[in-house]
């Protein structure tokens, strides 16, 4: 083993199973970087027989602050500031707790105290999940998974929207202060899009000439990459917005990220508002006011996901196949299908009823 110095710093040298091991000890005295290459060294000879060092046990407050940091790199803005959120919740209840001491009856005491705070089943079970992650990192949630029970949600897929309701729903969109969500409104009745998929679409994306559109990052892997064919009416939308936008690119941004305000000194006098602060190179963030007043001004009470919903639903009511359906609308559930597969239903039923008023019986 050797020991030298760079500049202030100490370093450690030797060889184990024929490589050189050169390290830093990060240290700027020398009786501390020997005992750190001593304990380098002993790493190295556990490892090499398949043994582990048994590693202290942790809080959860420090596991949870190590995990999120860890998994950051492979989420969406999003997700990490839904993760974040849940573990604002967990904390409280979790966080002094060694994970080794975390049991199914600690978990059933939360979920009974989220109940009593308001949450929904559905938000508890997301926060249990963020702890079950954590635990699962640690390999402790094994242990105690045959103790815990997710609470049961609602069983609703969503609904479909009326031909009116759609009607008075695009109406409003455009009488918004954003502009951006009627075309995004209308893209989604269209074509099925999940709020994801709409609002990380980039030009590129889109193909004027085929007239069609490719998925790009998407919530399944049976989402991403599929290829929808544009109506007419999703078409001239696109090119309609696509004028807007005269220096685009094709990795700009379609729904990009801008503010809007009154337009100089007239706009106070006329309440014209415009756009501005406008950078195609960031998504939009969301819709959620624009649509919330969109929505009460139209008097239609309905989800954003509605909307997918109410894309399948009509492919269903032309008879489309399941095959049909799952290229275009990417991963669906099963319940999903079997609510579709009713809605064929329906349709052949109302079809046939014609006849029974078509050619008169004999009698």
């Amino acid at each position: 083993m050797t020991l030298y110095q760079r500049g202030k710093v100490w370093w450690y040298e030797f060889e184990f199973r024929g490589q050189r091991i050169r390290e830093s000890a990060h240290s700027r005295t020398k009786s501390i970087a020997e005992r750190i290459e001593r304990e380098r060294r002993r790493h190295l000879e556990l490892g090499s027989v398949g043994l582990k060092e048994h590693r202290a046990p942790q809080m959860f407050s420090v596991a949870s602050k190590k995990w999120l940091e860890a998994s950051k790199t492979h989420w969406s803005a999003s997700n990490y500031r839904i993760e974040s959120i849940n573990l604002g919740h967990l904390a409280p209840h979790f966080g002094r707790k060694l994970l080794v001491d975390i049991s199914g009856d600690d978990i059933s005491r939360y979920q009974a105290v989220r109940k009593e705070e308001g949450a929904s089943p559905r938000t508890v079970n997301m926060e249990v999940g963020t702890l079950r992650a954590i635990l699962r990192k640690h390999r402790l949630w094994a242990n105690i998974q045959p103790d815990v029970r997710m609470l049961k949600t609602r069983g609703e897929i969503g609904r479909a929207l009326s031909a009116d309701e759609q009607h008075r729903l695009l109406t409003a969109c455009k009488k918004v202060r954003s502009r951006s969500l009627y075309p995004a409104v209308l893209l989604s009745l269209h074509t099925g899009l999940r709020n994801a998929e709409l609002r990380l679409l980039r030009w590129r994306q889109i193909d004027f000439l085929e007239k069609q559109l490719i998925v790009g990052k998407s919530k399944t892997a049976g989402g991403e990459g599929r290829v929808i064919p544009l109506s007419e009416t999703a078409f001239k939308a696109l090119q309609e917005w696509r004028r807007e936008f005269p220096d685009a690119s094709p990795a700009h941004y379609v729904f990009p990220t801008e503010r809007y305000g009154l337009a100089g000194e007239e706009g106070y006098l006329e309440g014209k508002v415009v756009p501005y602060a406008i950078d195609p190179t960031k998504p939009i963030g969301s819709w959620k006011v624009a649509w919330t007043a969109a929505r009460t001004a139209a008097k239609v009470d309905c989800r954003w996901h509605d909307m997918r919903h109410t894309f399948v639903s009509r492919l269903a009511e032309s008879q489309a196949s399941d095959a049909t359906i799952m290229s275009l609308a990417g991963h669906l559930s099963r319940k999903m299908m079997e609510r579709y597969s009713h809605t064929r239903a329906e349709a052949k039923r109302a079809a046939v009823a014609v006849l029974d008023h078509s050619r008169p019986v004999a009698e």
